[in-house]
């Protein structure tokens, strides 16, 4: 029988799928929380880490929860920015074989603009290095395991969305605005039709919703999970995006991180069931 405490959805019949949130922005009962995300992922008989957060707490939650960091077969870099890659050190001390991949554009150059200042926030100056034996790169897309696909993004013009939330890569000396070619969606397939991992679909959570329903034509699109970077973006453009989910078609969104409580006050206005908060230590069961 599946564990009651923090479950949002059980379905009857085969299971196929666990996700276990290990760390988000929120927090319920004794687990930490912090800015970032990580979420543990058991698949098929796959067991997979999406993200490390910004610390090593998440790795300190798995162990709270019972979760052995070291059976995980594979991990995944959703994006090159500190609140995902920052506990790769964390990963890679509880488990000493499992390969990590990242999209083939992730550098150390990725920051945040302030005013006139640009501050770095990309993966820990010195980890790709530190740790290229382990760091596997995608490109557009691959499929890593039956079921569980890589999906870059491809929509045209991302930059105007880095400049528009303050993001930014250095290259050759210059700051111009992120366009997001180190991001990457995981995409499983579940038995209620696909479900989108996207940490924080600075390209738009719609934009990434087409993406995937372009990859995977005449698929069912069930779920969304992830945070939809939406801290910076007006009630209308919120409500422009829920429309637009709306419309999709797609059944279930779960969100936190970089949504922000206002944002996901104005989604589950909008989308009512279908919109669900995440949290640490938050199961969802598919």
């Amino acid at each position: 029988m599946l564990p009651a405490k923090g479950r949002q959805e059980a379905v009857c019949g085969t299971i196929n799928m666990k996700l276990t949130i290990l760390i988000d922005n929120l927090t319920k009962g004794m687990l930490t929380s912090e800015w970032g995300l990580s979420i543990h992922i058991e698949y098929e008989g796959h067991r997979i880490l999406l993200d490390t957060g910004a610390s090593g707490r998440f790795a300190a939650n798995a162990e709270a929860l019972g979760i052995d960091l070291g059976q995980v077969d594979f991990g995944v870099l959703s994006h090159a920015h500190y609140d995902h890659a920052d506990g790769m050190a964390a990963f890679f001390q509880c488990n000493r074989t499992a390969p990590f991949y990242l999209r083939e554009g992730s550098q150390e150059n990725c920051y945040g603009k302030r005013w006139i200042f640009h501050k770095y926030i990309g993966i820990r100056k010195g980890f790709l290095k530190q740790y290229k034996d382990r760091i596997r790169y995608t490109k557009e897309r691959q499929e890593v395991v039956p079921g569980v696909t890589l999906l870059a993004h491809k929509t045209e013009g991302l930059a105007s969305f880095g400049k528009q939330n303050y993001l930014y890569v250095r290259q050759k000396g210059r700051y111009i605005p992120d366009d997001f070619r180190h991001e990457q969606s995981l995409i499983l397939d579940s038995k209620k039709g696909l479900v989108i991992l996207s940490s924080c679909s600075h390209g738009g959570a719609d934009n990434i919703i087409k993406e995937v329903s372009s990859a995977f034509p005449g698929q069912k699109l069930y779920a969304m999970i992830g945070g939809f970077h939406l801290y910076h973006t007006s009630e209308e453009g919120v409500r422009m995006l829920a429309k637009n989910i709306r419309s999709s078609g797609i059944e279930r969104i779960y969100t936190g991180h970089c949504t922000g409580g206002p944002a996901f006050t104005v989604l589950k206005e909008e989308l009512r069931e279908r919109a669900e908060q995440l949290f640490t230590g938050m199961e969802i069961v598919l």
